[in-house]
């Protein structure tokens, strides 16, 4: 890699970098070896990676193999779900030790077979519970902005090693917000895909009714879409299959979204207030979706938001207590307190103790506010809000004190909306236009139809074009 090369790697995507390995202009090695060296370089500060993989993946980036969408890009695991043979999964707890799968999940091969090197895996919070990744075993992953506030969670160490520009791109996944909260709190890219968009075999069917979705934190929006275009699409046996896509989704961000009808609300479902620089930042982003010509207007969904918010709490609940008893079926021995983080281990005892007719009445309860909520999109396309309630908050602020509810809230009133995508089934983006006046940033969230990861991407490319973020670097940055 020649000196120049070096200095582009970390203001180049996924996109540019796989571009030059199929030129032949710069080897995958030498992509993975300037991305190890960023990693050493600042993850002593992030903690962001938790587990490092440089043998495999020098042995992979050797061959140079050109074939693949994104062939020689260095690339990132949360370690969360995702199994890959022959290395340990722990998903954040002691637990798990020393448990190594024996075959690959089926995002980890159409990784594989896209061309990308996994080094290495990120940090994240037991069992990936909560809106901020600072586990008691690894300890707290630092926001690259700031490194006394969090980088969001539960795929908050992916969301840091992109943002401080140790890779382009890594993975993450959802259930009630953990793509698009920290790619809020780091300034990126982040897209929850439709219910079924993604698939989570060989070892799920699904998680929790489909609330559950793969797929990456990213810098650009042209490598969300390609890289969506890689995950994308059922496996035989699937319980869900998303609407198929018209084209390609890498080719929608070549695509005008054309005129859009577009709700944007900045008071929160269950009634709190916004920051006062998120509700700016929604206000100046409606002003800019106007001046592109679409149609906006002041709106939300009409729906109970607390019964929905305290019946998702409660299928969460039972989502923990079912992630230890599959642990335990797997590895057999039964967890106990002395092996579960205390939030977990109370989160997991409600769980617990619900019998199967109150998960399926939560279930009920839950679909029956999901209608009521839809039906804002049939006069809308879209529905704006900010990602999170706050620009990121310190560290500990989102750290358990021995009462489950009152951390339940205080997560809510940090994540007000992302976890609502996951109830309905339907995509959800998250991009990084605006920044507070302490250079903290401040995601857009964006709500779409079911199946319609297209409109969002449309909008996102017109939005990362109107409103660019490439040049901004964190504190903490790589190079």
């Amino acid at each position: 890699m020649t000196t120049t090369m070096i200095s582009e790697y970390g203001e180049l995507d996924a996109t540019a970098l796989a571009g030059l390995v199929r030129r032949g202009e710069v080897s995958s090695l030498e992509l993975l070896e300037e991305a190890i060296r960023r990693l050493e370089q600042v993850n002593g500060e992030l903690n962001a990676v938790i587990y490092k993989m440089y043998d495999h993946a020098r042995a992979a980036a050797a061959k140079n193999n050109r074939s693949g969408p994104f062939a020689g890009v260095p690339f990132l695991m949360k370690d969360f779900v995702a199994e890959m043979a022959g290395f340990p999964l722990n998903e954040g707890s002691r637990f798990l030790e020393p448990y190594v799968p024996t075959r690959d999940s089926e995002v980890v091969r159409r990784f594989t077979e896209a061309g990308l090197i996994t080094f290495g895996k990120t940090n994240l919070p037991e069992f990936a519970i909560g809106v901020t990744t600072e586990p008691q075993w690894r300890g707290a992953t630092h926001n690259p902005w700031d490194l006394t506030r969090t980088p969001g969670g539960s795929s908050g160490g992916a969301a840091a090693a992109v943002a401080a520009r140790i890779v382009p791109a890594a993975h993450g996944n959802d259930v009630g917000g953990s793509i698009r909260i920290p790619a809020s709190a780091c300034g990126l890219v982040g897209l929850k895909p439709s219910r079924g968009r993604t698939s989570q075999a060989p070892y799920y069917g699904d998680i929790l009714a489909g609330f559950f979705a793969e797929h990456v934190l990213t810098r650009s929006v042209r490598d969300c879409a390609g890289l969506l275009d890689v995950a994308a699409g059922p496996v035989l046996g699937d319980p869900y299959q998303a609407p198929a896509p018209k084209r390609s989704y890498n080719d929608e961000v070549d695509h005008e979204p054309g005129p859009l009808r577009i709700g944007f609300s900045t008071m929160t479902p269950l009634g709190d207030e916004l920051h006062g620089e998120c509700k700016q930042a929604i206000e100046k982003t409606a002003a800019l979706l106007d001046s592109l010509g679409h149609v906006v207007s002041e709106a939300a969904p009409v729906f109970d938001a607390m019964a929905l918010w305290s019946k998702y709490t409660t299928l969460l609940a039972s989502l923990t207590a079912w992630r230890l008893g599959d642990w335990s079926r797997r590895l057999g021995r039964e967890a106990t307190e002395t092996d579960i983080e205390p939030f977990v281990w109370a989160f997991a005892e409600r769980g617990r103790a619900l019998r199967a007719q109150d998960y399926l009445l939560a279930m009920q309860d839950v679909q029956v506010q999901v209608r009521a909520l839809s039906a804002f999109y049939e006069t809308y396309d879209l529905w704006l809000t900010t990602t999170l309630g706050q620009p990121p908050v310190a560290l500990g602020t989102l750290v358990y004190a021995g009462d489950p509810f009152e951390l339940r809230r205080r997560m809510a009133g940090f994540s007000p909306y992302t976890y609502l995508a996951n109830a309905s089934g339907q995509p959800a983006i998250s991009l990084p236009l605006y920044w507070s006046s302490e250079g903290l940033p401040i995601g857009l969230h964006f709500t779409a139809r079911m199946g319609e990861e297209d409109v969002l991407l449309r909008l996102a490319s017109q939005l990362e074009r109107a409103c660019p973020w490439a040049d901004r670097r964190p504190d903490v940055c790589a190079g």
